[in-house]
C-alpha cells in the first residue's frame, strides 16, 4: 500500500510538472510572431516612456514576440489611457499596461471618472520606484516649504489623475500652503520646459524624473527641493522634509494612502481576463528581466535606477488602497478637490 501511495505521489508530481511545462510552452508559442503593445498615459520622453521602451526591448526576446511597441495615450494624468486599457484594449496578453502611479488613488477619489477597478489588473512587477518631490525655481523666493504658506507659486500639472496635481493639492490641504496648480501640461518634459522658461515656478514629479532629466538644476542652484513624499525618506534627498513627518497624527493615514503611488511606481500589468498561463509566462519573463545585469545597465544609461518590487507587494498595496476606509477617502477628497467624491 505504501509503495502504491509513493508511486501515486511521484506520478502526480510528474503530471503537475508536465502540465506547468506544457502551459509555459503554450504561452511561448502564442507570442511567436505577435506584436505586443505597452500602453502608457504620458509622452514618450519622460520616465514612463523611457521605462516602457527599455522594458519592451528586454522583454521581447524573453517572450518570443516579433516586436514590442509603446503606445502613448496622454490625457488627464494617465486616466484616459487607463480607462481605454481597462475597457477597450485586447485581453489576450498582447496588451500590457504601465499604469499611472496614482492608479488606485484616482479610482478611490474619483470613482465616476475612473472607469476601471485596480483589482482587475494582474501585476508582473515594478522595475522603478521613486519618492515624490516638489521643487521650485530658486528665483521664486521660496527657500523652504514654509515659504509656500505666503507665496502663491504656480506649479505645472498634467491632469487630475497625476501626482503632479494630487500631491501639491495634498500639501496645500495638510500644511496650509498656497501652491497654485496649473493644469493642462502633457507630460513631464513639457512641465520641465515650462519651469525652465519661467512659465511655471514649480513642479511635483518623482525624484527619478528630476534626476533623469534635470539633475543639474539642483547642482547649479537653479532649483530648490522643498518637499518629498514616500514611505521613508530617499537617502539622496538628505535634508528635504518628508510630508508624513510634518502632518498631524490624524492625517498620517491620508499620507500613507497617497504614498501608494511609490510602490506602484513604473510597473507592468495585464487585465485579469488574460489567460492565466500567459500572465504567469509574462510575470516570469519580467522577474528574469529585472534581475538581468544587462537590463540594469541599459536603464542606468538612460539615468533610470532599477528598484524591483514584486507583483505580490504591488497587489497588496493596491488591495490596501482600495480597501481604505470611507472616512479617509472622504477627507482626502475634501483636501484635494474640495468635495467628498
Amino acid at each position: 500500500m505504501k509503495k502504491f501511495l509513493t508511486s501515486a505521489i511521484v506520478a502526480g508530481a510528474a503530471l503537475a510538472i508536465g502540465a506547468t511545462a506544457a502551459s509555459a510552452q503554450s504561452a511561448q508559442n502564442f507570442y511567436k510572431g505577435k506584436t505586443v503593445e505597452i500602453y502608457i498615459g504620458y509622452g514618450l520622453g519622460g520616465t514612463y516612456g523611457k521605462s516602457a521602451t527599455i522594458m519592451g526591448e528586454h522583454l521581447r526576446p524573453r517572450i518570443g514576440a516579433d516586436s514590442v511597441i509603446v503606445k502613448s495615450m496622454p490625457g488627464a494624468g494617465g486616466l484616459k489611457m487607463t480607462n481605454y486599457y481597462a475597457n477597450v484594449a485586447k485581453r489576450d496578453g498582447t496588451a500590457i499596461i504601465l499604469p499611472p502611479d496614482t492608479l488606485a488613488i484616482t479610482q478611490m477619489l474619483k470613482p465616476k471618472k475612473a472607469k476601471y477597478d485596480s483589482r482587475d489588473f494582474r501585476w508582473l512587477g515594478a522595475a522603478v520606484r521613486s519618492n515624490s518631490l516638489s521643487a521650485v525655481r530658486a528665483d521664486s523666493g521660496v527657500k523652504s516649504w514654509q515659504d509656500l504658506k505666503s507665496k502663491a507659486v504656480p506649479f505645472a500639472c498634467s491632469g487630475l489623475g497625476s501626482q503632479t496635481c494630487q500631491v501639491p493639492a495634498l500639501i496645500n490641504g495638510l500644511l496650509g500652503t498656497k501652491i497654485k496648480i496649473v493644469r493642462g501640461y502633457k507630460g513631464s518634459k513639457k512641465m520641465l520646459l515650462a519651469m525652465e522658461q519661467g512659465e511655471a515656478a514649480g513642479i511635483n514629479l518623482t525624484w527619478l524624473a528630476f534626476k533623469t532629466n534635470r539633475q543639474a538644476w539642483f547642482k547649479d542652484g537653479f532649483a530648490v527641493p522643498v518637499m518629498q513624499m514616500g514611505p521613508t525618506p530617499d537617502p539622496e534627498l538628505k535634508g528635504v522634509p518628508n510630508l508624513k513627518d510634518l502632518v498631524a497624527a490624524k492625517d498620517k493615514p491620508i499620507v500613507n494612502f497617497m504614498s501608494s503611488l511609490i510602490a506602484i511606481g513604473r510597473s507592468l500589468a495585464v487585465h485579469k481576463d488574460v489567460p492565466k498561463d500567459r500572465t504567469a509566462f509574462l510575470k516570469s519573463a519580467f522577474v528574469e528581466m529585472a534581475k538581468d545585469p544587462a537590463f540594469v545597465a541599459d536603464m542606468k544609461k538612460r539615468k533610470l535606477q532599477v528598484t524591483y518590487t514584486s507583483a505580490e507587494d504591488i497587489h497588496k498595496t493596491v488591495d490596501d488602497s482600495v480597501g481604505m476606509s470611507a472616512d479617509i477617502i472622504k477627507r482626502t477628497n475634501q483636501i484635494l478637490f474640495g468635495s467628498a467624491s
